[in-house]
């Protein structure tokens, strides 16, 4: 589980085993969800409140490009 970046409590990673379309999953604490890089729209969420859906939705779209990137690098062939 590659973490990508670690912000405000919240850890960003990929599975190793990832599967398109590109997504990013997210923890802090309990809680976790995963979001598609294509639109920074949630996928899923267990335990996060819609304040903290909105702040992970924003940290996702400032850092997009790194996401994107780090998914090319791990995932493409």
């Amino acid at each position: 589980m590659p973490t990508i970046l670690r912000t405000r409590g919240y850890r960003f990673f990929f599975y190793i085993n990832g599967h398109h379309p590109p997504h990013i999953h997210v923890e802090k604490e309990r809680s976790t969800a995963k979001f598609l890089l294509k639109n920074a729209e949630l996928g899923k969420s267990k335990r996060f409140n819609a304040s903290e859906i909105s702040e992970i939705r924003k940290i996702i779209l400032e850092n997009i490009e790194l996401f994107k990137t780090q998914w090319d690098e791990h995932f493409t062939n």
